[in-house]
């Protein structure tokens, strides 16, 4: 039960960074919120695995993470570069 809420929060939080993703005005306001959705991803992935004990949905947490990483990386270097924002 509390799982499920959690989950919903997360999944709320997801969906509302990904109307930030698409309304943006900057590009910096679209890579936070990208990399917000992405951490609100993991942790409801996160939630799922503590509340079943199945370890298969680690292996995609750490993926997640990974992306989410160099997303950040890659898009604030690109910023930086090019002046753009």
């Amino acid at each position: 039960m509390i799982a499920d809420i959690a989950v919903g929060i997360f999944l709320l939080a997801g969906l509302l960074a990904g109307v930030r993703l698409v309304r943006g005005p900057d590009l910096v306001d679209r890579v936070i919120s990208l990399d917000a959705a992405l951490v609100a991803l993991m942790g409801a992935v996160g939630v799922r695995v503590a509340d079943s004990g199945e370890t298969l949905y680690i292996g995609i947490l750490v993926v997640i993470a990974i992306v989410a990483f160099t997303a950040t990386v890659v898009l604030s270097r690109f910023i930086e570069t090019t002046g753009r924002r």
